[in-house]
């Protein structure tokens, strides 16, 4: 199985992301020294947002690598293929960041299998050198040329964890939630509903947030309360709305559906 990728121009339109803290400086100072950075954060906070706007305000090419559990480095690094009756070899996508000097944005890597993490070793250090073994060189990183890693702290198990050795080689940048004001103009931004609607979902979302001893595995997202707003924008009923994508999305337990549900109700306005 290979990996899946996405390249993004930095020449389309600039991805909105409201910075909640002094993520974008430490960013940028990492960008121009092309030092690796680690962002941590819950599932839907924003990270993938936050390195698309990033990429897009640096001017530079992005390729994104959603991170799984069948990943290995050969995904990452490139193998050789049959073309047209001929043996040929063919980058993968962190490679192609390497020669190009993009930004490789490796979303959930934890998921990987661990040899994923360690080919990338020489690339965050003095060294900026991929191996790739199969072809018995090594590439030096273009200028510009940057890793970014991604991973949710609170998800991860005791067998899936990025190693010291691994995180030790990255400035760390933790992004959560933002503030119930700067999530409402997000949510009206993005889904097209009105503040006052955007309000109502947001205060849904932030009460899930703070249930004590909570049996959610995750919280509800800030892209689930956009989801929200796009049913609504759509002609939705507002409870309609954020049962589907935010109640019936977070579990399928029918005694925890019935009671956010429930909380659903007692927060949102009777319409």
């Amino acid at each position: 199985m290979t990996a899946t990728s996405e390249v993004a121009s930095s020449t389309v339109d600039a991805p909105s992301y409201w910075a909640v803290g002094d993520e974008v400086e430490i960013f940028r100072a990492a960008a121009s020294r092309g030092v690796p950075v680690l962002l941590k954060g819950p599932t839907g906070c924003g990270k993938t947002r936050f390195v698309e706007s990033m990429a897009h305000a640096l001017g530079r090419e992005l390729i994104t690598v959603a991170g799984h559990e069948d990943m290995t480095s050969a995904d990452l690094v490139g193998r050789f293929l049959l073309k047209g009756g001929e043996t040929v070899w063919v980058d993968g996508p962190l490679t192609r960041a390497v020669r190009e000097g993009a930004i490789c944005y490796l979303d959930e890597i934890v998921e990987a299998r661990q040899d994923t993490t360690v080919v990338i070793h020489p690339l965050t250090d003095h060294r900026r050198q991929l191996p790739i073994d199969r072809l018995g060189t090594s590439l030096t990183a273009a200028p510009g040329f940057q890793l970014v890693m991604s991973y949710n702290p609170g998800y991860q198990s005791v067998l899936k964890n990025i190693k010291e050795s691994t995180r030790q080689r990255f400035v760390a940048i933790e992004l959560g939630f933002p503030p119930a004001d700067i999530e409402t103009e997000i949510v009206a931004h993005e889904s097209g509903v009105d503040l006052p609607t955007a309000q109502a979902i947001v205060r849904v979302g932030q009460a899930i947030r703070n249930i004590e001893a909570s049996p959610l595995r995750e919280v509800s997202s800030t892209r689930m309360l956009i989801l929200a707003g796009v049913l609504v924008n759509e002609g939705l009923p507002l409870r309609t709305a954020v049962q589907s994508a935010v109640v019936q999305a977070l579990t399928d337990d029918a005694d925890i559906v019935r009671a956010l549900g429930e909380l659903v109700n007692a927060v949102l306005p009777e319409s």
